[in-house]
């Protein structure tokens, strides 16, 4: 009959009460950039991935305001935007020091 997690009670005060409508709330906000956070990233991974250099460089142009506006927010510290922005970077600029793909001797 255990059914996993236990029934959460009701707070028994209005502040408490006041306190879950708000955490709801900022839950929902706070998955939202997070989600929006990784979906930037992952944008700029396949770009990378694919080899195009202009959509690697728009993405991670998009993918930097969004990694600040979340950290900002603290919903990731700020080592860890850094840290991300400055991996992909190195790897966006990689992309962009490569030479151009190997044509076929004829």
């Amino acid at each position: 009959m255990a059914s996993g997690k236990p029934k959460k009670k009701n707070p028994r005060l209005a502040s408490g009460r006041k306190r879950v409508r708000q955490d709801v709330k900022i839950n929902a906000a706070n998955t939202s950039l997070r989600s929006k956070y990784r979906t930037a990233v992952k944008n700029v991974e396949k770009a990378v991935a694919s080899g195009d250099k202009a959509k690697a460089t728009e993405a991670f142009g998009k993918m930097q305001a969004v990694v600040d506006t979340v950290a900002d927010k603290g919903i990731f510290h700020k080592n860890k935007a850094a840290r991300d922005k400055s991996r992909l970077s190195t790897r966006v600029k990689a992309l962009a020091l490569a030479p151009a793909a190997p044509q076929k001797a004829a």
